[in-house]
């Protein structure tokens, strides 16, 4: 007898002992334990206080740990990313806020635009990565929802085997340096690429504050992508270094929520040893890594 996909997928979820993944029995992370957690329906989600305004979206229930970030203003909001799609992030962004939203994405990897279908006023690069990703795909999605990409259980009514990043429409295009007024608070954005073709940065330069996306973040940052530029990621980090004395606090997209703006010397300098050999990576599965302390480079040798 053949099963249909969807039913075959529910019954082997179903068969499979409920067993923590490895790197699911570690969290939450201790870093958590200092934030101000913000009490919400949907329990995919955890919400927490960064700063006035400033909201951290984290979903710790699929292994990339993604954060995405609602800023508020006095007249808009801004969502920097609206994660992996899993669960609904605009019905939870309603019910921090009843500002108009508009949505920024850090890059558009698909843990990263999931749930950007739901918005109407998006933003993003004038890039040809841009553009091909806003079509959507199933197959990095489907890559998420595996036994051991999850930790706990999945949201009611959720189909992981229909799981897809659905197409979406860009309303603006961007090409790095302008400013969006949200009312009394001015967001700058500034073009980072390497990781991706149209990485950002967001910068809120009267609150010290740096939305960094997957430029970096504290633990492995992916550097193997076929659309990696290894030359545009150490200019994007040196960019972003030379910002840091007038910053107070980074905002990463993945694992943690804060961290400290001195990482970011740290990471270009850790980047110019990997690349003139003078650290040697280890192998990690398909990939090299370049461990440094807090953080590390994912990539091909």
């Amino acid at each position: 007898m053949h099963l249909p996909t969807g039913l075959f997928f529910a019954l082997w979820l179903m068969a499979v002992p409920a067993q923590k993944p490895e790197w699911c029995r570690a969290l939450p992370r201790p870093a958590y334990r200092t934030l101000e957690k913000i009490s919400v329906p949907d329990k995919w989600f955890e919400v927490y206080r960064i700063r006035p305004g400033v909201f951290a979206i984290y979903e710790p229930h699929q292994q990339e740990e993604v954060i995405s970030y609602l800023v508020l203003g006095t007249k808009k909001a801004v969502l920097f990313d609206t994660g992996m799609g899993i669960s609904n992030i605009k019905k939870l962004v309603e019910h921090l806020t009843p500002l108009p939203v508009s949505v920024l994405n850090s890059h558009t990897h698909n843990d990263h635009v999931g749930d950007n279908w739901r918005f109407s006023d998006i933003y993003g690069m004038d890039t040809n990565f841009t553009r091909e990703n806003a079509k959507g795909s199933k197959a990095d999605a489907q890559e998420e929802v595996t036994a051991d990409a999850i930790c706990g259980e999945l949201p009611v009514g959720f189909d992981a085997a229909a799981y897809a990043t659905k197409p979406f429409h860009i309303a603006h295009w961007l090409h790095g340096g302008e400013k969006i007024d949200l009312g009394r608070r001015v967001l700058e954005v500034i073009a980072t690429p390497g990781h991706t073709p149209d990485s950002i940065a967001l910068l809120d330069a009267k609150n010290g504050l740096l939305f960094t996306g997957d430029t970096y973040y504290p633990g492995p940052i992916f550097l193997y992508r076929p659309e990696t530029d290894l030359d545009g990621y150490e200019a994007s980090i040196q960019k972003m270094a030379a910002l840091a004395p007038r910053l107070k606090l980074l905002l990463p997209a993945h694992n943690v929520p804060v961290a400290n703006p001195a990482d970011l010397a740290r990471v270009l300098v850790a980047m110019r040893q990997a690349r003139s050999g003078k650290v040697k990576p280890t192998k990690n599965g398909q990939k090299w890594e370049y461990k440094f302390e807090g953080f590390s480079f994912l990539m091909k040798k």
